[in-house]
Order: C-alpha cells, then structure tokens, then sequence
C-alpha cells in the first residue's frame, strides 16, 4: 500500500495541477493579512473570507483537485490497468489513494486556515478552522474519489455540488444541509472556538455523524466500485 501511496503523490505532484493548489490559499491569506494591515474590524470581513472563501470555495476546491486527480486520471488515460494487474487487494488500493488525497488537501487547506483565523480573532479560532478543514479534507476527498469512478466528469459534478448543492441550496434549503460537508465542517469549528463569525446551522451529533457516513460510505463504494473494473479499465 506504501507503494501505490508514494506513486500517487509523485504522480500528483509532477503534474501541472499541483500548481492549481497554490493561488487560493495565498489568496485567502493575503486578504486576511490586508485586512488586518488596514485595522479593518474582523467583525466586518471575517465571515466572506474565512467561510465565504476559506471553507466554502478554498478547501472544497482544493480537494476536489486532488481528490479528483489521484485516480481520475489514471482511469481517463488507461493507465489503471496497470494498477489492477498488481497483487494488491481493491481494498488497499483505494486507502493509499485516499489517505493521499487526505493528506495534501488537508495541509494545503488547514495552513491557510489556521493562519487566517489568527490574524482575524485568535490562535483558538485558527485552531478550530485547521482541525475542521482536515475533517472536511476527509470527507470530501472520499466523496470526490468515488465520482472519479463513477463518472468521466468527475471535476463538473464535484463543482455543481460546491457551487448548487452548498453555495446555493444549502443557504435558502434548509433540508439541504444534512447533506452539506461545508455546514458540517462550520460546525465543528463554531463548536472548538464560537465566535459571531461562523454560523453554525446543523447540530454538532448530525456533523459528525454525517461526516463519518460520507467517509466510511464513499471509501466502501470505492472499494466496491474499483472491484468491477475490468483489466480494460472498464466496469464489467
């Protein structure tokens, strides 16, 4: 499995995508540090930057970059054949590939964040927005994984859930948040540091219940998805 973990990162990161994860981070921390060079009242830009860019479009496009590329392309181009043609049981082939996936989108997007909310309230509100966006890494990475190998358009449906499902219905529905990784993720940080800034909407029980559903349920969907794939790279 350490293999298929270290071919994975060599293969993210010698590809041009990797540089798509640099400019949303700098961007969410150069607009924090320029609010706060201009003395503006955190009150005032706190929420639009660190959950209106932060955790609503820095950590879900992250790690839909990442969690989309680590098998996506391998399926697009054929070259997961030679993956399958190796001893190695479905199961630790996906857990490499996610644990992976994990780990680069939950540093790329929990630095920012962490810097960020120091510099808009405290370290304990930098602390609570790190410790969420790893939870979010978590499940968003499993649930994007899995559209790699359920659809060729894995990037387009990963962005119509971020942009319809969260950025639109999870405002004006209600019953939309349930299913809402971005609500689950706002909790959990309003629960380690409340403050004004975030708002939180879904029950702390429900975010962790719901989270540990997206990740256990899309990584044993994966499993079993990865399973039927022929040695042509196509479902069977």
């Amino acid at each position: 499995m350490s293999t298929v973990a270290w071919i994975t990162a060599r293969g993210l990161f010698g590809r041009r995508r990797v540089l798509l994860l640099l400019p949303l981070p700098i961007l969410l921390i150069g607009l924090a540090l320029l609010c706060r060079a201009y003395d503006v009242n955190p009150a005032e830009w706190g929420t639009p930057v660190l959950v209106g860019l932060g955790l609503a479009v820095v950590l879900p496009v992250i790690t839909l970059i990442v969690g989309t590329g680590v098998l996506g392309s391998e399926v697009d181009d054929g070259t997961i054949v030679h993956i399958l043609t190796k001893p190695l049981p479905r199961r630790d082939i996906i857990l490499a590939k996610l644990g992976v996936a994990i780990g680069v989108s939950a540093v790329t997007s929990a630095v920012p964040l962490f810097v960020a909310g120091m510099l808009a309230d405290s370290a304990r509100l930098g602390l609570g927005l790190a410790v969420a966006a790893v939870v979010g890494a978590c499940a968003y990475s499993a649930f994007f994984l899995l559209l790699s190998l359920l659809t060729r358009r894995p990037v387009l449906l990963g962005l119509v859930y971020i942009l319809v499902w969260e950025g639109l219905l999870g405002r004006f529905v209600s019953g939309t948040r349930v299913l809402s990784i971005e609500q689950y993720v706002i909790t959990i940080a309003d629960k380690i540091a409340p403050t004004a800034i975030l708002d939180a909407k879904v029950s702390v029980p429900v975010s962790i219940v719901m989270a540990a559903l997206f990740i256990v349920g899309c990584a044993v969907y994966a499993i079993d998805r990865l399973r039927s794939f022929s040695m042509a790279g196509e479902t069977s």
